[in-house]
């Protein structure tokens, strides 16, 4: 039992703390927004998290159903979600489960869905890659929407991530007050396209008491081409992969790939 309670309590920590890492806005939100008035909604988000960008499109009056494997983000979802207002609360639906293979009732009904800011790399193969958005499009209408964005960390970036731990930042949990000191590093396996990414969170109360947090994610890189071959193969249109959430055409330095891809067949018209 007192493992069980431990590892509840080091995902909800970590839960908390994934939100901290998100503090400073990625500047995704409106993105999803605009293509979210595009398509009229129902939204599916897979790898929802927290709910950061799941709870304002319910606020905004969109039904949108969040998947996660976390309860523990889930759970936070849902605190989110009562914060967020009646509107937000009745129109999210919160969903368990691994997407790989994702079935949810009803069939083919949604005319957004979306993958956001790097999920589909912890998906860690490329068959699951490639399940992620089948994922997506066995769930979309005809004419529905499916976007994903993903990191394209440069040559040289790459070739630093060499295992050292370097301070990544030190910043004021707003929930909770206490200080988080974020050591992060990071490999890169080229033989792969993998990258391990290990993370070292220091919490201190404000009477000087800390505690320590650790995880590890890997990584499997995708880049544009990359993207446009995974959407094509799970019967997407691609409609274009952009360097940006402006969404301009994807360049050799651009940071950032975002998929827009459509599901083939003739759009069904909103309610």
């Amino acid at each position: 039992m007192a493992a069980r309670e431990s590892d509840t309590s080091k995902s909800a920590a970590l839960a908390r703390l994934y939100d901290v890492d998100l503090i400073e806005d990625p500047g995704d939100v409106e993105l999803y927004r605009a293509l979210a008035a595009r398509t009229a909604g129902p939204i599916l988000e897979i790898a929802a998290g927290s709910g950061r960008i799941a709870v304002p499109l319910a606020a905004a009056g969109f039904d949108v159903t969040a998947v996660d494997l976390d309860p523990a983000m889930l759970a936070r979802a849902a605190r989110a979600a009562r914060a967020a207002g009646p509107q937000a609360e009745r129109r999210i639906e919160l969903v368990e489960a691994d997407l790989v293979g994702l079935q949810l009732g009803g069939g083919p009904r949604y005319r957004l869905a979306i993958l956001a800011l790097n999920s589909i790399l912890l998906m860690a193969s490329l068959p699951n890659q490639k399940a992620a958005i089948e994922t997506m499009a066995r769930h979309l209408v005809p004419g529905g929407i499916a976007v994903v964005d993903v990191w394209l960390p440069s040559g040289p970036e790459l070739a630093g991530y060499d295992g050292r731990l370097s301070l990544e930042y030190v910043r004021e949990d707003p929930e909770t007050g206490n200080e988080i000191v974020k050591m992060a590093s990071a490999v890169h396996e080229p033989a792969t396209g993998h990258v391990e990414l290990s993370a070292v969170y220091q919490e201190i109360e404000p009477g000087g008491v800390s505690k320590t947090w650790t995880r590890t994610d890997r990584l499997r890189l995708l880049d544009a081409d990359d993207l446009r071959f995974l959407a094509e193969s799970a019967g997407l249109k691609v409609e274009v992969v952009a360097g940006n959430y402006d969404l301009d055409p994807v360049g050799p330095h651009d940071e950032r790939a975002i998929l827009i891809a459509q599901r083939r067949g003739r759009p069904a018209s909103a309610d």
